[in-house]
């Protein structure tokens, strides 16, 4: 009977130094699967605050300064700037945007690649209650709390004023417009025609679009070029397209006034070197500063203007 009551004292010992590490395990294994504590909750509560960026392409010079400026305004801030390209194809940037707002990211900032287009991009973030703001371009519907760009009519105004001054307010002129739907190409171009409508001896003889590139530009310059043998001067509403227009210019020969828009470096150094006659500043770099700046207020709730005009010049040989 002794010996029973030893084999069991022995089975209870043996029970309870299990059951003692059974639940050790647990409580081992639970703390490192528990929730986080107040202070690492509060921690991750302060993370980064993510910035969307959607540009309509990096394939421009102008567009990848203005990202480069709003990079530096983020990285000061401490927030973090996701960019996608969408390579001036609508559908392209449409699916970027939807990708950020899957990404959750605090407020987005479309350069639009069509005003009209956009709009459906715009009314999702609205959806996903993403602030939106729009850069450069506007969007033409949705709710967008801000629009920071240069006042492009202005712009444009003040590039035809200029043509007419060189010119003595007499000449033929050629217009490459911009990408058909874009704000920036409407307004650039009723600046532009603003100034140089309606004046006696003054005529725009040609005016096609060129989607602002620069190949374009080129080819584009070739054909009116071929049907256009008196022009004294072409505006074109960016300096990409610029630039491709003086290449066919000097190829055929011709003396003729070309004036951008943009002031890319590329521009800059041509007006200095007395090839293109002036490009008037856009000043990117600062769009992309203060749309990242304005962000940052409007996720802390202050009030911001519709419209926060960034400042042009016309640059002209030194």
């Amino acid at each position: 009977m002794k010996k029973m009551n030893l084999v069991l004292s022995a089975v209870v010992a043996v029970f309870l130094i299990l059951a003692g590490c059974s639940t050790q395990s647990k409580v081992e294994g639970g703390a490192a699967t528990a929730k986080p504590s107040a202070t690492t909750d509060t921690k991750a509560a302060a993370g980064k605050l993510t910035i969307g960026l959607s540009v309509s392409t990096l394939n421009n010079p102008f567009f990848v300064t203005l990202k480069d400026g709003a990079d530096k305004a983020a990285k000061e801030a401490g927030a973090s700037l996701v960019v996608v390209d969408a390579q001036n194809d609508t559908a392209k940037q449409i699916s970027g945007i939807e990708d950020l707002i899957q990404k959750k990211v605090s407020v987005i900032l479309i350069n639009p690649t069509d005003s009209d287009a956009i709009v459906t991009a715009v009314q999702s973030a609205n959806k996903a209650n993403i602030p939106v703001i729009t850069v450069d371009r506007a969007a033409n519907g949705g709710q967008v709390v801000t629009h920071i760009a240069s006042d492009n009519v202005k712009g444009g105004k003040m590039a035809g004023d200029f043509i007419l001054k060189a010119l003595g307010d007499k000449g033929n002129l050629v217009e490459l417009q911009g990408i058909a739907g874009t704000s920036a190409a409407r307004d650039r171009g009723k600046g532009f025609h603003d100034a140089v409508d309606g004046k006696a001896g003054v005529k725009v003889v040609a005016s096609q679009p060129a989607d602002f590139d620069r190949a374009k530009g080129l080819s584009v310059m070739e054909n009116i070029l071929q049907g256009n043998k008196d022009i004294q001067a072409v505006f074109a509403h960016n300096d990409e397209m610029a630039l491709g227009a003086l290449q066919a210019i000097q190829a055929s020969g011709k003396n003729i006034m070309v004036v951008g828009f943009d002031a890319t470096d590329d521009a800059v150094k041509a007006v200095n070197d007395g090839k293109m006659a002036a490009t008037v500043a856009q000043k990117p770099a600062s769009i992309g500063d203060t749309a990242v700046k304005t962000a940052l207020k409007v996720l802390k709730g202050e009030q911001v203007d519709k419209f926060i005009p960034v400042d042009l010049d016309l640059i002209t040989k030194k």
